[in-house]
Formats: structure tokens, sequence, C-alpha cells
């Protein structure tokens, strides 16, 4: 197997997480009961995940990333960069061309997690 089959977002504040993910990328969050924190399932087209209450402090900006950074991939990358943009969302790597593949960048969420988004396009350059 060795493919990613679930990711988890950390938060300090959850509802402005799940807001943001809903209205940029339409997914579906779940409340669970199980765990002794607050804690989110996360349905999406292709994977599972959860959306965590942030059980430390946020990590300084400029410190990197510490933990796997998941990309998603989208239809329209410009589009999808504005509606990140929109709801909160800052730009950590700007859009680039992976030649031959795709249009790939990297974002901040309003808790400065790091996520990518890529369009696939075999004419990038």
């Amino acid at each position: 197997m060795n493919t990613i089959g679930y990711f988890e977002i950390q938060s300090s504040d959850p509802q402005r997480e799940i807001d943001f993910y809903r209205n940029v990328f339409e997914w579906k969050f779940i409340k669970e009961e199980f765990a002794s924190i607050e804690y989110y399932r996360i349905e999406t087209e292709t994977i599972y995940g959860g959306l965590l209450k942030r059980p430390a402090q946020v990590p300084p900006m400029q410190s990197g990333t510490n933990a796997f950074c998941c990309s998603i991939e989208v239809d329209n990358f410009d589009k999808t960069q504005e509606l990140i943009l929109q709801n909160g969302g800052q730009i950590a790597l700007p859009k680039f061309a992976v030649p031959g593949r795709c249009w790939q960048g990297y974002f901040l969420d309003a808790d400065n997690n790091v996520f990518g988004i890529f369009e696939v396009d075999e004419n990038a350059k």
C-alpha cells in the first residue's frame, strides 16, 4: 500500500478552519464524540482526514513546516487561489510550474498551517 490514507490538521480555532476548508474545497466535517479533545472527521471525495483542537501553541512564523505537507489536486489553480485568499488564507510559496506535470503552490490557512494545491497540466513550463 504505502500511500497516504488519512491526514490531520491542527487548529487553535477549529470553527475558523472548518469554515475555511469547507468554503474553499467543499469538505464535509463531522464532530466526533469519541475523543477527549475537540475532533472533527473530514470527508473529501478521495481521502479521509481529521481536524483537531491544537494541543500546543501555534509554531512561530518562518520556522518551517514541522509535519508532512499535503497538497490538494484542484481543477483550476487560479480560481482556488482566489477562494483561499478570500477566506483568509495567505500565499506561502507562489504558483510555479513542475514542468510537464502541473502547476503547484503553497498556502497558509488562518492558523498558519501549510498546505499545497496543484492543477495537473502536462503543458506547464
